[in-house]
């Protein structure tokens, strides 16, 4: 008796080394877990891809400092995690005794690869499944009833008034939705509401009428497990939703303090939601598992405590799926540019490449080690986590953007290629979209053009050289930055288009080699006009010119005014012309470029007073132009009808021709006051957008219009002024020949003053 009682007592002491020596091995391996901002390099640009698109969006490293063969050891334990059994032997483990063994019902033990590919993050950072790694604390700022919605949309959750039944089978009709309660349960548990609206989905599906939250199952009226809490693994009917319900019940044994701190009994749908959110929040966030996949992979714990065992769900994608519908929530309540939070679990000695999708059969690759590129002209091609569209978008790569080769497709139908990116990033590309590079490539190009400065209209030949000289066959890519500007051809001959700078850039087309040089398209004037051909002033008056230049984009557009009789008329540097005496002078406007010049005759008479001459408010004066007519009323009686005067007033036609009362005062017609016989002043009418003179808008004056944008027939003086219907002092544009048209359509009338 006395030897079985010592060898019982030495396998106690054995087994309780063991365990103390397996608690060391395990705290040593966590010695240095710390949060960091900073990513290895086998991480890093597929942080960098997603800030360029979130830069909103904020990453955190967390170095666990396990070694990755024993994470994936410590994961890979028969029943820990779990596949559906329809899927395919890759996604199994295929031991013998172990290999489709249910250990739920229609779950069965994961492979190796299987376990590697859930838990490797590089597998999963990109915009639909980063989500699995979003701190889950809950966030006022963010979290709000449209966001849940937009979550619940689809399922029987959506904008419901939530019902249920009581233990006695009595129906309850509560005056709140689903979304209410989960903005409640997550205000109270402190977690994100999206997670647990996420959650709910993830575990319960689409419909009420799931056994877990239907409140009808025998034995367990009136008790909801919205989240499947203690729902553990059975070989009974239905026993792992009986085994959640029994928690929903009395907590599995748990104390009173703990029940009441979960709500529990769970027999409303209001405490089932709220307490299973402090439940979720309070067993794995506060604990630091406070993301989805470290609910799911123990790896990490704030509190010390012992690794791989904490873990929330069986189902070993479980991450995978949720993430998506967290990220489908994000993006349809327009949430996915708002501040949000990251955690990236890190591991030591993880291999060079992210483990493979059991989807993905390797006999389908030959190991390559070819230099490609992105054989595209235009757009960009996807780089997706496996060798389908069905596969999510991890970045695009840019036409001509060189690429490693690191597996060769041979698959039947569509191949697809496994590449690996200049930054690093691997993914699959459509083999149809990828050439392979030659042997010689171009390693540089200089470029020499005659002169960084061209006129508009003017070409110049952009010369290049390739080296080395073996490469000079190669293809080689122009492009220019502003087509507005300069053009180039793919012979390298170079246009000035337009005023202004532009670069132009020759690229080769295998790699990413380059040069690039500048140049300054200068647009001489060719004219100046005036919108006016002549000017009457009163002595005393004031009137600033506004030259327009040719063309628009004019490099210079600087001009000198001077007056040719500044006793009778002076002008200052910014056009303004005072009117001193009566006589007549010429005032010459003179372009700084081109020496372009043009001469306006002035003629100053005595001043008129307003006993002599006045006009209504409607009338706008300025010089000797009016302008202000209402364009419906704009006969020759309402035009006298708007000016008093003691002198005589006749109103002609633009060609000349004395207006009868009835007819139209038009752009271009004057009005002139006599004294007796002696005329003594004229005014030109402008009538905005009337640019043919017969006192009408109306198609014809939109082909006048545009046929003076066109060059083909161009006006002056007044009618340069009346084609100028928005006003900015500048040459007609179509801009003009839109408000005509508008005018016409009657969607918007040009303004007359």
């Amino acid at each position: 008796m006395k030897s079985k009682l010592k060898i019982l007592f030495s396998i106690i002491i054995f087994i309780a080394l063991l365990i103390l020596l397996i608690m060391t091995i395990n705290v040593k391996s966590r010695e240095g877990m710390r949060i960091s901002n900073t990513f290895p390099e086998n991480i890093k640009p597929y942080i960098e891809e997603l800030k360029e698109k979130y830069p909103n969006w904020e990453f955190k490293a967390l170095y666990t400092n396990l070694d990755w063969k024993y994470v994936i050891d410590k994961e890979n334990i028969f029943g820990k995690n779990l596949v559906p059994k329809s899927y395919s032997d890759s996604w199994k483990n295929t031991k013998e005794g172990q290999y489709n063994v249910e250990v739920d019902a229609g779950w069965v033990d994961a492979s190796r690869q299987a376990v590697e590919f859930a838990m490797d993050p590089r597998n999963f950072l990109n915009p639909r499944r980063v989500f699995q790694f979003e701190e889950l604390s809950f966030d006022s700022k963010t979290n709000n009833k449209t966001g849940i919605e937009k979550i619940l949309y689809g399922t029987e959750f959506y904008n419901k008034i939530v019902e249920y039944k009581t233990s006695s089978g009595s129906t309850v009709t509560m005056d709140k939705k689903y979304s209410d309660l989960i903005l409640t349960a997550g205000q109270t548990s402190k977690v994100s509401v999206y997670h647990l609206a996420s959650r709910i989905k993830q575990e319960v599906g689409p419909f009420l009428s799931h056994s877990s939250i239907s409140g009808t199952v025998s034995g367990f009226e009136g008790l909801y497990n919205f989240y499947n809490i203690g729902a553990t693994s059975s070989s009974e009917p239905m026993g792992a939703i009986k085994n959640g319900l029994q928690y929903a019940k009395d907590g599995k044994g748990a104390s009173q303090t703990t029940k009441n701190k979960y709500l529990i009994p769970w027999n409303t749908k209001e405490r089932a939601i709220t307490g299973g959110g402090i439940f979720i929040g309070s067993s794995y966030i506060n604990l630091g598992q406070n993301t989805i996949y470290l609910q799911k992979f123990h790896v990490y714990d704030n509190e010390g405590g012992e690794l791989f065992w904490h873990q929330y769900m069986t189902n070993v994608l479980a991450p995978y799926s949720e993430s998506s519908l967290i990220y489908n929530g994000y993006v349809n309540s327009g949430l996915g540019d708002n501040s949000l939070s990251f955690v990236i679990p890190i591991y030591n000695n993880m291999p060079e490449y992210p483990a493979n999708n059991p989807n993905i059969n390797t006999s389908d690759f030959t190991t390559d080690n070819t230099k490609v590129y992105a054989n595209i002209s235009s757009g960009t091609l996807n780089l997706r986590t496996g060798p389908s569209t069905n596969y999510d978008v991890i970045t695009s790569v840019s036409p001509n953007e060189v690429m490693t080769r690191i597996a060769k497709g041979k698959q039947k139908g569509e191949l697809w290629d496994k590449v690996k990116l200049d930054n690093g990033i691997v993914g699959y590309v459509f083999q149809n979209y990828v050439k392979e590079l030659p042997q010689t490539q171009i390693s540089k190009i200089n470029i020499s053009i005659s002169k960084n400065e061209i006129n508009k209209g003017e070409r110049i030949k952009l010369n290049i050289e390739i080296l080395p000289e073996e490469a000079k066959n190669n293809k080689v890519v122009y492009s220019t930055n502003n087509s507005k500007v300069a053009t180039v051809d793919q012979n390298g001959n170079i246009l000035g288009v337009g005023s202004g700078e532009a670069t132009i850039t020759v690229k080769s087309a295998e790699n990413s080699v380059s040069n690039s040089v500048k140049i300054k398209v200068y647009s001489p004037v060719t004219g100046i006009e005036l919108d006016k051909k002549e000017l009457i002033l009163q002595i005393g008056d004031k009137y600033k010119i506004t030259p327009i230049i040719f063309p628009e984009d004019a490099s210079n557009k600087a001009v000198k005014y001077e007056s040719l009789n500044s006793n009778i008329a002076s002008i200052d540097n910014d056009g303004n012309i005072s009117a001193l005496q009566e006589g007549i002078a010429k005032i010459r406007i003179t372009t700084l470029d081109q020496n372009k010049q043009i001469e306006l005759p002035v003629t100053v008479i005595k001043k008129i007073t307003e006993d002599e001459l006045s006009f209504t408010n409607n009338l706008q004066v300025s010089g000797n132009e009016i302008w202000g007519l209402d364009y419906k009323k704009n006969t020759v009686k309402d035009l006298k009808d708007s000016i008093k005067t003691i002198f005589t007033l006749k109103i002609y036609n633009a060609k000349g021709d004395e207006l009868k009362d009835n007819e139209l005062v038009g752009t271009g017609s004057k009005i002139k006051l006599f004294d007796n016989t002696k005329e003594i002043m004229e005014y030109n009418v402008v009538l905005y957008g009337d640019v043919n003179g017969d006192g009408k808008i109306n198609s014809i004056d939109l082909l006048v219009l545009q046929r003076h944008i066109l060059e083909i027939e161009k006006f002056s003086g007044v009618f340069l002024k009346a084609g100028n219907i928005n006003k900015n002092g500048k040459n007609p544009s179509s801009v003009d020949s839109l408000l005509i048209q508008r005018h016409i359509l009657e969607l918007q009338i040009i303004k007359q003053y």
